[in-house]
């Protein structure tokens, strides 16, 4: 049986000026979940959203809210976001010298805990804090701002993460997030992803959102083919 690819797009890329009706257009369109950047401005350079803009977002949704916390001292805010509406709460390696603790801090709070790290951080990081986690969150690009290119080593990566989740924990799921698009989200698939974040993919203002969805689908299909068929 062909393995479902989990599908999310990062609100980041969204026309907020009409946020509810574009969450909505994608969750119909088949979205799995909605990924949802925090940016700080001072553990990347720039600055996003906070509490009141996931709030909205949950009475926007039925899926899944997947958070990805890019800021220090997460710590002190994973229980607001868990209370605010997050379903899947991912925090830094380099951000988080009690990388243990805030992992148990995000599960005692109810939402399921998640680790990236950053491109040029050695996946060895993981390692410790792997078996605790839902999730694996690797960066196809420099965390800080949607509409970046792809980092072709990020297919390395992913790899070589996958085989580490094989080995330590097999029920972790594997995203990637950062310049994926329809031309490129194969060869994630193949290198190891099963959860696949898109921004301007898919929320852009030269196509519709089932448009953008779709071929992010047919291009995942395309991967999960067997070859020659």
């Amino acid at each position: 049986m062909t393995r479902h690819i989990h599908l999310g797009p990062s609100i980041l890329a969204a026309d907020f000026l009409h946020l509810g009706d574009q969450i909505e257009a994608a969750q119909a369109a088949g979205a799995d979940f909605i990924h949802v950047d925090v940016m700080d401005g001072r553990f990347v350079p720039n600055i996003s959203f906070g509490l009141p803009l996931l709030e909205a977002t949950r009475r926007a949704t039925t899926l899944p809210i997947d958070v990805h916390l890019m800021m220090v001292e997460p710590g002190l805010w994973v229980q607001r976001f868990a209370e605010a509406g997050a379903d899947i709460i991912t925090i830094h390696v380099e951000a988080d010298p009690h990388l243990h603790g805030t992992l148990r801090l995000i599960e005692e709070s109810g939402a399921a805990p998640g680790i990236t790290l950053n491109p040029a951080t050695p996946i060895v990081m993981l390692e410790e804090v792997l078996p605790m986690v839902r999730q694996v969150l690797v960066m196809c690009v420099n965390p800080g701002f949607g509409g970046q290119t792809f980092i072709p080593a990020a297919l390395d990566r992913i790899a070589r993460v996958r085989d580490m989740i094989e080995r330590r924990n097999p029920s972790c799921r594997l995203e990637v997030d950062g310049g994926i698009k329809a031309s490129n989200v194969g060869r994630a698939v193949s290198a190891g992803a099963d959860t696949i974040v898109a921004g301007s993919a898919i929320f852009s203002p030269d196509r519709p959102i089932p448009e953008a969805m779709a071929d992010m689908r047919a291009a995942i299909r395309a991967a999960l083919a067997p070859a020659g068929r």
